[in-house]
């Protein structure tokens, strides 16, 4: 157990810095970082009927530059004792990383390739991976890319991507049928759509913000055990109040909120327990 502990805080460690580093590789000519906090009592895991809770610490720094942007975002979670850390009695502790890069048309060709309701596009491409200390034992390995439609909205932003995607993990359990001395599985290659949104508005005089995502993967074949998988929803969604700008004028300092998370097929399972989710959230953000 503190092996696994030690593993997953160098994890932690390593990808903080490489975030820092990637997001720093360009002269940023805007930047928004803030560390985040959710809590919520209805989530889920697969082939686990119980409803697990869960402490999510988060970094996130976003940053734009002459040719495009960076997107860098690292969740730390720690569960309640219902989703147990491998031989133990406490709560697992996840951590998982998703970078994304856009190269701006506008910025490439000095233009915006514009039509209709899209301002620009852009080339996109990004890793996720992530590490549990579970006796699944995942470790997560994506990498995507692919073209996103920058839409024109008064204020913030929409974006909807098209992806194709490999993904890579590990199953530690004898159970999942991999070959011995293998561990590992390579997914059949995917498609992703992926909308994002980060959209300000005012209220009864209150700045408030409505932001998310919604991403649908497709079937990624057949799983550890030799089942297909079948396409994935996920969103995260949430509505947030500047609490930081009512309080003390500080605009875009702190902000709370609520938010809701959908999960269906998680991880492509299904025709099993806690493989769908319908959870609340309490969500803080602390910006500098």
């Amino acid at each position: 157990m503190l092996k696994r502990n030690r593993a997953v805080a160098k994890y932690v460690s390593v990808v903080t810095l490489l975030g820092g580093m990637s997001a720093g590789a360009h002269a940023a000519t805007w930047s928004d970082t803030f560390v985040g906090y959710r809590y919520g009592t209805q989530f889920t895991e697969p082939n686990n009927p119980e409803n697990v809770e869960k402490h999510i610490l988060q970094f996130t720094h976003v940053s734009g530059y002459s040719l495009g942007q960076n997107f860098f975002n690292l969740d730390v979670l720690q569960s309640s004792s219902d989703d147990p850390a491998n031989n133990s009695d406490s709560g697992a502790t996840e951590a998982y990383l998703a970078y994304r890069h856009q190269l701006h048309a506008g910025g490439v060709f000095d233009e915006p390739l514009a039509f209709g309701p899209v301002r620009d596009m852009a080339l996109t491409f990004g890793f996720d991976l992530n590490t549990k200390n579970t006796g699944f034992a995942p470790r997560k390995r994506q990498l995507l890319v692919g073209p996103t439609f920058k839409f024109d909205v008064p204020r913030g932003f929409v974006d909807l991507s098209l992806f194709y995607s490999r993904e890579w993990n590990h199953c530690g359990l004898p159970p999942c049928g991999l070959p011995e001395n293998q561990n590992s599985i390579s997914f059949d290659p995917y498609y992703q759509i992926n909308l994002a949104w980060g959209l300000p508005f005012e209220a009864a005089a209150l700045p408030l913000k409505f932001q998310g995502f919604y991403s649908y993967n497709g079937a990624k074949g057949d799983d550890y055990f030799g089942d297909s998988t079948k396409p994935e929803q996920l969103m995260r969604t949430s509505l947030m109040l500047d609490v930081g700008q009512v309080a003390w004028g500080a605009e875009n300092s702190l902000w709370a909120g609520v938010g809701y998370e959908y999960w269906r097929n998680k991880f492509g399972n299904h025709d099993k327990p806690g493989v769908d989710t319908d959870a609340m959230t309490f969500n803080l953000e602390w910006h500098f």
